[in-house]
Order: structure tokens, then sequence, then C-alpha cells
């Protein structure tokens, strides 16, 4: 049982200048004894509201350095205050507010939310076992406009589809992975690094791209490029939703349309994924 769903905004000032982190938290406990199921015994239970309170106390009293590193202090501190409690699990989520810029210069107090991937967290510990942290990015959408293609599939007699070798590659991508042993990482270079390999992955480079020949296999290269970079990651998730575009037919308008003008597809769509570890 647990609480879901605690909003809050964290100001941090130094002198003039202003840092905020606004995130959503979900704690999720389980107790030593189920006699409050069993039985309607609630000696052992700790209210869902004392979750909230515990975990708005704890920005107040140690601020959010990272989202990983507040998972971990929740989940620290249910361990070592309440011996009832056999089990936790903390889910951070963060709002993508970014610095304002004027004419270049950032600005001090003022900040602009741009929905460019949500970061997120989850941290869970035994009593007597590792403490295990995951993070991610969710709700990032991608899309490259060529250099990608879907040909030489099974066919059969339920088969329409045509083959394409020059469409868009469209898609909502969630991106999970797990760290293994915690450590002292640095989470936000690491995040920020994982989130780089994913656009160039997704990508290719900048002046001329890289051709996919499939959701998946962009989805394995995304993984890849992870793996091979960042050493603490041990096991990468990707869900990749597709948002397909088909060209609208224009000759009864009197026009040639040259992919100048698409509508996605609604639904149904489709959906890639793949669960990447090391040996």
């Amino acid at each position: 049982y647990g609480k879901n769903t605690i909003k809050f905004l964290r100001l941090h000032k130094e002198g003039k200048k202003h840092f905020i982190k606004e995130v959503e938290v979900c704690a999720h406990l389980r107790l030593t004894s189920p006699q409050e199921y069993l039985e309607g015994n609630n000696c052992l239970v700790i209210p869902t509201d004392t979750i909230k309170n515990i975990v708005l106390v704890l920005a107040k009293k140690n601020g959010i350095p990272s989202l990983e590193q507040f998972a971990i202090d929740i989940c620290n501190h249910f361990m070592t205050t309440f011996c009832q409690v056999a089990y936790v699990k903390t889910y951070v989520q963060e709002v993508p507010w970014q610095r304002l810029h004027e004419n270049g210069a950032p600005h001090i107090h003022s900040f602009i939310c741009v929905p460019d991937g949500i970061r997120f967290c989850e941290a869970e510990q035994c009593r007597n076992g590792p403490l295990i942290v995951f993070a991610g990015i969710k709700d990032l959408k991608l899309m490259k406009t060529t250099q990608s293609g879907f040909e030489g599939f099974y066919k059969n007699e339920h088969t329409t589809l045509p083959e394409r070798h020059d469409r868009i590659l469209c898609g909502e991508l969630f991106c999970k992975w797990s760290y293994g042993e915690c450590r002292d990482f640095d989470f936000d270079c690491i995040w920020k690094k994982i989130r780089e390999c994913i656009l160039e992955a997704f990508s290719g480079p900048p002046d001329c791209g890289e051709y996919s020949p499939s959701y998946q296999k962009t989805v394995n290269c995304i993984q890849m490029l992870v793996l091979s970079r960042v050493s603490q990651v041990q096991v990468i998730e990707v869900v990749l939703n597709n948002t397909f575009y088909n060209v609208v037919d224009m000759k009864n308008l009197g026009l040639t349309n040259d992919k100048e003008v698409l509508v996605p597809v609604e639904a149904p769509y489709g959906s890639c994924a793949c669960t990447l570890g090391r040996k």
C-alpha cells in the first residue's frame, strides 16, 4: 500500500538565482505482517498521509540533488525509521522545466516547461537486501523525415502493407535502465549522456543521418549505443510507440503531392519493445 501522486515544487535559492525541481512521487510499502488485511489490525500501518508528509519533509531537509538520490533518501528513511517495513519502492518523475534564456543570457528566476521527454526514476529495497535503482525517460517524441524504410517483411494473403524504402520514422519513446549495484554515481550526468545516446542513435550523423530498416532495428541501435558508452547501465528497456503518416492523394485536386503533405494514422498504431542486458 502507499501514497500516489505526491506533487510539489522544491525551490532552492543561491543569492538572487533560483533553482527549481517540480516532481511527482509515489511511495509504496510492504509491512512485515499482513495483519491489517487478514485481521483488520492496523497497529503497524503507517498512514498514507504520514507517508506523504515524510516525502515533503525530506524534500525540505535534503533538497533534491538528483531524482535518483531523492528516491534513495526516501527508501533509506523508511527502512531505518520503521522496523515494520519489509519493502519500500519509490517512483519519482520530474516536470520538464528549463531555465529561460533572454538574448542568450540565463534568467535568474524564470523558467519554461519544454515537452522534450519526462525524466523518472525508481528505487526499491527489501530489508537486508540491496538497494536497486532504475532511471529513465518517457514521452519523448522523435521524428526523422527520411532515411527510414520497411522492406522484405513476411507476406501472406492478409498482407496489404506496401514495402517502403523512404518513409517518415516517428514515435513516442519510453526508455528505462537499471544501474545494478548502486554506488556514488553522478546520476544527472549519466541521464544526460544516455539521452544524448538516444538522440544520436535515432537520428544518425547530423549531416547525412543513418538508414533505419525498421523500428525494431532503431530500438536495438539505441540500446547498443547506450551499453557501449555508459558502463553503469546493466539492463536497458526501450519501447517505441509508432506514429505512421500517409501521403495525401491530391490528384483529384489537380496537384502532385511528393510527400509534402501527410496525415498521421490515428489508430491502430504499432509498438516495438526490447529489453537488452549485459552478459
